[in-house]
């Protein structure tokens, strides 16, 4: 299972976790030789805290769950979760101005935060769910012409999470010099091999332990 550990950020983004919570995260990571840990912008310094010495990554998300905030709002979250210590940034593009085929704000939104993050991977958070097949298209390629590192199924908490289907669509789209991420409703082995299977480069899940253990 170690090459499953390997493509794994290991999540905890509920609103309510508390420091016991992130310190068993990050413990769960060191352990099993997760990718990283993936944790609200607020809760960084903490975990890169308890990283340190390790070869497990923190990164922060932003602009989550909704996407919605402003351009601005979203390069200053960035810019702090880097000084404190994230390594890579997820974030969450902007479902309306998409849907509304504001392609040059959605691009401009997705560049201006890659810019903040001074070289960082950046991921970008279609929210699968919540599109139809052209917009994920057109979500993809915006995003791969912005820069981004990755494109990244889903936050958790929209509608929906990933599939097969969307991830290898994602994959054909953005080819093979960006990564692809499934996220959401990922909980078995067998999920995580068939999102592999399907493109996927890394995997995002909060039952990363089960996962690799083969225990549910």
């Amino acid at each position: 299972m170690a090459d499953l550990a390997s493509m794994i950020d290991h999540t905890l983004l509920k609103p309510d976790a508390t420091r016991e919570d992130l310190i068993r995260v990050c413990a769960e990571a060191r352990e099993y030789g997760f990718a990283t840990v993936c944790v609200r912008a607020e809760n960084i310094a903490f975990c890169a805290s308890r990283l340190e010495g390790s070869p497990v990554r923190p990164i922060a998300v932003v602009g989550f769950p909704t996407g919605t905030d402003s351009t601005a709002a979203k390069v200053a979250e960035a810019r702090a979760a880097i000084a404190a210590g994230a390594a890579e940034i997820d974030m969450v593009l902007h479902l309306g101005r998409l849907k509304a085929k504001d392609y040059a704000s959605v691009e401009s939104d997705i560049r201006a935060v890659i810019q903040a993050a001074s070289g960082r991977p950046v991921k970008v958070i279609l929210e699968t769910g919540a599109l139809d097949r052209d917009e994920k298209i057109v979500g993809c390629a915006l995003a791969k012409a912005a820069g981004a590192a990755f494109v990244k199924t889903s936050t958790g908490f929209g509608p929906g999470g990933a599939t097969v289907e969307d991830v290898a669509l994602m994959r054909r789209i953005v080819g093979e010099d960006v990564g692809v991420k499934a996220s959401g409703g990922i909980r078995t082995t067998a999920d995580a091999r068939r999102m592999v299977d399907a493109g996927a480069s890394r995997l995002g899940a909060s039952a990363s332990v089960a996962i690799v253990t083969g225990r549910s």
